[in-house]
């Protein structure tokens, strides 16, 4: 499931301010202790804009040919 950056503070709060230990709160909450902490550190470094969702697609693809190369095959072929 995933949490708009708003719903990923409010649950940082939660944590923040419970009387609870954190790994009793978050089992509570039904969120994975990694998890949250990711979103923690993210929060620590960043702030809220941290916690919003980052792409996971790739910034480039590894075997893809430069346009200006491919051009240039197919003028050969």
């Amino acid at each position: 499931m995933r949490y708009p950056a708003s719903e990923k503070h409010e649950i940082i709060r939660l944590v923040e301010q419970s009387h609870l230990p954190a790994g009793q709160t978050l089992e509570k909450l039904g969120i994975p202790r990694p998890t949250f902490y990711r979103w923690y550190d993210r929060f620590q470094t960043y702030g809220v804009e941290g916690l919003e969702d980052r792409t996971s697609a790739p910034s480039r693809v590894w075997n893809r040919i430069p346009d200006d190369i491919r051009d240039r095959i197919i003028a050969l072929a």
